[in-house]
């Protein structure tokens, strides 16, 4: 076993979000992790298949943010967060991102959208060249 990542938990309405090397993810509700003492074996928060492979990712995700996930042949794909729903902490997830048999997963990041840009984006307008 390995350390694949960590989160701070400021915001307790927030979820976990895992991702796996074989594209597949799961949002979870922080509610379903118990807090463990000092020499526990933690909590289980993912079930580990081949099919799914084995984590790469941890991320701490709300409705509002986006997520962008490249997988190691160069593509990348954004998708809201809103859009995957809150899972049981023991299930495998659902796919998220297709990968060919000798692809996997390089990076997942988390996108947070800032409310001036989204008064910027809805501000621009469209200018047609004469």
């Amino acid at each position: 076993d390995e350390v694949v990542g960590m989160i701070s938990v400021n915001d307790m309405d927030s979820d976990i979000l895992v991702v796996s090397e074989n594209g597949y993810g799961k949002r979870s509700s922080l509610e379903d992790y118990r807090i463990t003492n000092r020499g526990g074996k933690g909590v289980k928060t993912i079930s580990i298949t081949e099919k799914t492979g084995s984590l790469v990712s941890i991320k701490n995700v709300s409705d509002g943010d986006d997520l962008m996930i490249i997988n190691k042949s160069g593509i990348a794909i954004r998708m809201e967060v809103s859009d995957l729903r809150v899972m049981g902490r023991a299930t495998q997830g659902v796919k998220l991102i297709n990968i060919k048999d000798s692809d996997s997963i390089a990076a997942v990041a988390k996108v947070v959208l800032d409310e001036d840009d989204v008064k910027d984006i809805d501000s621009i307008e469209v200018v047609e060249e004469e």
